[in-house]
């Protein structure tokens, strides 16, 4: 691989662009090991889970830039970008990364307010006297 490749992962809130190079399994999430960024094992799980699926964790050194959101949504979102690179480098781990899930955005974000509510749905208390 002569030039690093990039991807844009999302999620919610949450936008991460992963950048990829050959390596030895390097993972940093905003200059942090993304096991200190992440520190729920859960989350971790998530953005190695592409790796794992197409067997290269330690062929890749990965660096990752994650704004918006909280902690899940920007796992999941930097799971998504990871899977859209590695598709960018080798187009045959297609079906494997379809087969888990990884390249489909999960199109579900907040609701909206609605007036005369507190919230999305929840109401105001209702007294009858």
């Amino acid at each position: 691989m002569e030039k690093q490749k990039n991807a844009v992962g999302r999620r919610k809130e949450a936008v991460t662009r992963i950048f990829i190079n050959k390596g030895d399994g390097k993972i940093t999430v905003n200059g942090k090991d993304y096991k200190e960024y992440f520190p729920l094992a859960y989350l971790q799980n998530q953005v190695i889970a592409p790796l794992q699926v197409t067997e290269s964790v330690d062929k890749y050194d990965i660096q990752i830039n994650a704004t918006g959101g909280g902690m899940k949504g920007q796992a999941e979102a930097a799971k998504l970008g990871i899977a859209r690179v590695l598709l960018e480098l080798n187009p045959e781990l297609r079906p494997a990364l379809k087969e888990a899930g990884h390249l489909t955005r999960d199109p579900r974000g907040v609701e909206r307010k609605k007036f005369g509510h507190k919230k999305a749905r929840k109401s105001y208390q209702f007294s009858k006297r």
